[in-house]
């Protein structure tokens, strides 16, 4: 959505500050603020679309970073944390739907009406429902940390167990950032509109 290179790199740095702030919350701030990074995730597609293939690696790599700094200062191997394992790497096609939803949500060019929120709504709850299916089932699957025997009923009774907190908390996050997105925008049409010789004055 940002049109200028400036822009999309301040945009850019603000997602990635927020995502760095909140993915931390098990070491900073004991739970009490939930993770942003699937919300960033959206939002990053939503507003730098046109900048995948440099935003959504460098955001990606963040996140592995962030993860690798917060578990080593924990005194814990990185390979050898509950959450590591082959499926760890399911987030990157996991987190890419997420961008992929908000991508398609900027590409509908809806304006600030009730159309508008329901195509953000859709948008949400389906990459949503993709990003989700993809790391749990494959963190159920393929991770050593669930117990033996694994079984289809089990893994839909787990997807069911964490998925309102999820998409809450997704939803949080992304309706603040569509909220700023839907001030900027409403400040930039009041300023184009206002009259030249009333700002002067």
């Amino acid at each position: 959505m940002a049109t200028t290179q400036t822009q999309r790199l301040g945009i850019f740095l603000a997602l990635a500050l927020v995502m760095a702030a909140t993915r931390v919350h098990l070491s900073l701030f004991h739970h009490d603020v939930w993770d942003a990074s699937w919300g960033i995730f959206f939002l990053a597609g939503f507003w730098l679309r046109g900048s995948v293939r440099w935003a959504f690696p460098l955001l990606m790599a963040e996140a592995v970073l962030v993860d690798y700094l917060v578990i080593s200062n924990q005194g814990i191997n990185f390979w050898d944390h509950y959450c590591v394992s082959a499926a760890y790497w399911f987030l990157v096609p996991s987190y890419f739907s997420l961008w992929m939803g908000g991508s398609w949500l900027a590409r509908q060019k809806a304006g600030l009406n009730l159309r508008s929120l329901g195509l953000a709504a859709v948008a949400v709850v389906a990459s949503f429902a993709v990003c989700y299916v993809i790391s749990n089932g494959s963190f159920y699957w393929l991770s050593s940390s669930v117990p033996q025997p694994r079984s289809v009923a089990a893994w839909f009774s787990n997807l069911g167990d964490w998925y309102l907190f999820f998409l809450q908390t997704m939803a949080l996050y992304v309706a603040l950032g569509l909220v700023v997105h839907a001030l900027v925008v409403q400040l930039g049409r009041t300023l184009n509109h206002a009259d030249p010789s009333k700002l002067s004055r």
